[in-house]
């Protein structure tokens, strides 16, 4: 496997976006910010058209899918876009995959084979193993990105989670981890909070995770504890809730994602925490487009 691209240099913290809800102007809003990549949740068709989009609309900023489902996103289509990114944006592509939710998946049968396949498909197709990262939660999983990968993309993980997961991995793979942050009064925050996780207590993968971090059913009952949601959002005022944030990276990530809610709000609560992240925005006026992302 070629593997002459060098390692991308992400940065410390970046932005989770959805395929719904980034566009181009977004995109290069988050890069005047400073926040140093943009992750792409749910790009699964293979020519990465929103990705692109964003690509085109910035000149300095990571773009990175978090994640591509290896079940709907073909292997060899997704290598040929990767190969076409680097040529026309060079080091500015990351490829993240995952094995997504068995309770969506037509055919799921075993997560860590399909991915173990799709990998070597990308080794086939000279896609280097720096250039993408792996959605994990569990220990074979994190193994898995460790060995194959630039390192895992943990989602939905408490700060006491991150930093076992370091231990796991050892301190020189990259260590992926989003967090979701909300911010104003805590009544407030902790009802975004529990909207945005909920969907994710449905799911086996995040409850059998969420139980190896130590909560218990009562947690996961309804729409998640106070416990819960404090866990796995931060919270109140910018400059708390960035705090809280950025124990993240003291636990042990390498790269933290941050992950605003409500969606409606994303951009408004990044600007917002972008000075209180120590982030420093740029004087560059942000690329001209007019075409907008769906």
């Amino acid at each position: 496997m070629s593997d002459t691209a060098s390692p991308i240099a992400l940065g410390a913290i970046g932005a989770q976006f959805t395929q719904r809800d980034v566009t181009p102007v977004a995109a290069a809003e988050v890069e005047r910010l400073g926040y140093t990549a943009l992750w792409i949740g749910g790009a699964n068709d293979a020519r990465l058209t929103t990705v692109e989009d964003a690509l085109k609309a910035t000149t300095t900023l990571i773009i990175a899918t978090g994640i591509a489902n290896v079940w709907s996103t073909d292997a060899r289509s997704v290598a040929e876009t990767y190969h076409r990114f680097q040529s026309s944006y060079p080091d500015r592509f990351l490829l993240g995959i995952g094995a997504g939710h068995r309770e969506y998946e037509h055919g799921f049968s075993s997560p860590y084979q399909a991915v173990t396949d799709y990998l070597d498909v990308l080794d086939d197709c000279d896609v280097p193993e720096h250039r993408r990262v792996l959605a994990a939660l569990g220990p074979r999983m994190l193994k898995l990105a460790t060995q194959r990968s630039a390192g895992p993309y943990p989602y939905l993980v408490s700060r006491a989670y991150t930093w076992k997961a370091r231990e796991r991995i050892g301190a020189d793979a990259l260590l992926v981890v989003e967090h979701k942050v909300a911010i104003g009064d805590l009544d407030v925050t902790r009802a975004a909070g529990r909207d945005a996780i909920y969907p994710h207590l449905q799911l086996i993968n995040y409850q059998t995770n969420l139980v190896r971090m130590g909560f218990a059913e009562d947690d996961m009952a309804g729409c998640g504890s106070d416990g819960l949601v404090d866990a796995l959002v931060a919270q109140d005022h910018a400059a708390l809730a960035a705090h809280q944030l950025r124990t993240q990276l003291d636990a042990g990530a390498s790269h933290l994602v941050v992950n605003a809610i409500p969606p409606s709000d994303r951009l408004q609560t990044l600007r917002a925490l972008a000075p209180k992240l120590g982030l420093a925005p740029s004087s560059k006026p942000p690329v001209a487009t007019g075409r907008s992302v769906g």
